[in-house]
C-alpha cells in the first residue's frame, strides 16, 4: 500500500510478521508535517495489527536517509501556533515509535540530520552502513534539537548528544554512532545491510509475542513524561524558528 506525494510518500508492506515502512521525499527524504502523521498514523495502526510483530522502518534511494524537517515549511512558519504545530509532529511520532507494541528495526542506509538522527534513536535496534553518518545541526540554523533530545540522549546518552549538538556543523561517523550505541551494527554495503535487516527480523518475529511485548515495555521505561515533555520543545522549537536570526540561516541553507 502506498500512500501520498508530493509531500512526501509512504509504502507499507507486511509480510510473515513483518510491517515495512518506507518513507520517501524528492529532498533528501526530509519530513513535511503530513508525513510525520501519515507515519505517526501508520505506527499506531500497527501497534494494534494482531499480523505483525516486527517493524521496519527504511527510506528511499541510496542517498541521504532523513534530512530532518523540511526546509520549506519552516521558512513558511509565521506565527508560534504554526511553529508549535509543526514541530508537534515530530513530537507525536517519537512518541507514536515509543508506544508502539511491535519492535521497531531502524535501516539507515545514508547520512541522518536532525530529525532523521531523532527517528533512528526512537527505533528499539537500528542497523545502519559505514555512510549512515550523523549530524544534529539545529543550532547553527537558530533552533535547537529540543523535540527528540529525550530521544537521542536515551539511546547515545547526555554527554555524546551535548557533544553532537554544540559541534553542529560537524559530522559524526557511522563508527562514532555505533560506539555510542545508536547503530547496533554498520555494514560496508546497501546489500549486506539489507541481509542483516531480512535476518534479524525474521529472528526477532520468531519470538514469542508475549516476550517482545514485555521487552518493549522495559526498553521505555520511565518515559512517561515525554507524552508532555516532547510537546513542551516542540513550543520551544516553534518560537525559535520565528527569529530572524533563523530565518536567514533557513535561506542560506536552502540557497
Amino acid at each position: 500500500m502506498a500512500l501520498g506525494k508530493p509531500s512526501g510518500s509512504l509504502d507499507i508492506t507486511i509480510e510473515n510478521k513483518i510491517a515495512t515502512l518506507i518513507f520517501g521525499h524528492p529532498s533528501s527524504n526530509s519530513f513535511p508535517r503530513a508525513l510525520l502523521d501519515q507515519l505517526t498514523t501508520e505506527f499506531n495502526n500497527l501497534s494494534a495489527d494482531p499480523t505483525v510483530l516486527v517493524i521496519v522502518i527504511q527510506s528511499e534511494g541510496s542517498g541521504a536517509f532523513c534530512a530532518g524537517a523540511s526546509f520549506d515549511e519552516l521558512l513558511a512558519v509565521s506565527n508560534e501556533s504554526e511553529g508549535t504545530e509543526f514541530f508537534s509532529g515530530f513530537a507525536h511520532l517519537i512518541n507514536a515509535m515509543r508506544l508502539c507494541s511491535k519492535l521497531i528495526v531502524g535501516r539507515v542506509h545514508g547520512k541522518a540530520v536532525g530529525g532523521g538522527v531523532g527517528i533512528a534513536s526512537a527505533c528499539d535496534y537500528t542497523l545502519a552502513t559505514k555512510n549512515a553518518s550523523i549530524k544534529l545541526s539545529e543550532l547553527a540554523i537558530g533552533i535547537g534539537p529540543f523535540v527528540i533530545e529525550p530521544a537521542v540522549s536515551k539511546k547515545i546518552g547526555k554527554t555524546a548528544m551535548a557533544e553532537m549538538t554544540l559541534s553542529a556543523q560537524e559530522w559524526k561517523t557511522a563508527e562514532w554512532a555505533k560506539s555510542k550505541g545508536l547503530y547496533a551494527n554498520t555494514f560496508e554495503t546497501i546489500t549486506e545491510l539489507d541481509n542483516a535487516i531480512a535476518d534479524f527480523s525474521t529472528k526477532l518475529a520468531s519470538y514469542n509475542p508475549e516476550a517482545l511485548l514485555e521487552m518493549k515495555k522495559i526498553l521505555w521505561e520511565e518515559t512517561q513524561h515525554w507524552d508532555t515533555l516532547l510537546l513542551e520543545r516542540a513550543a520551544i522549537s516553534g518560537k525559535l524558528v520565528l527569529s530572524d536570526f533563523t530565518k536567514k540561516a533557513l535561506s542560506q541553507f536552502k540557497k
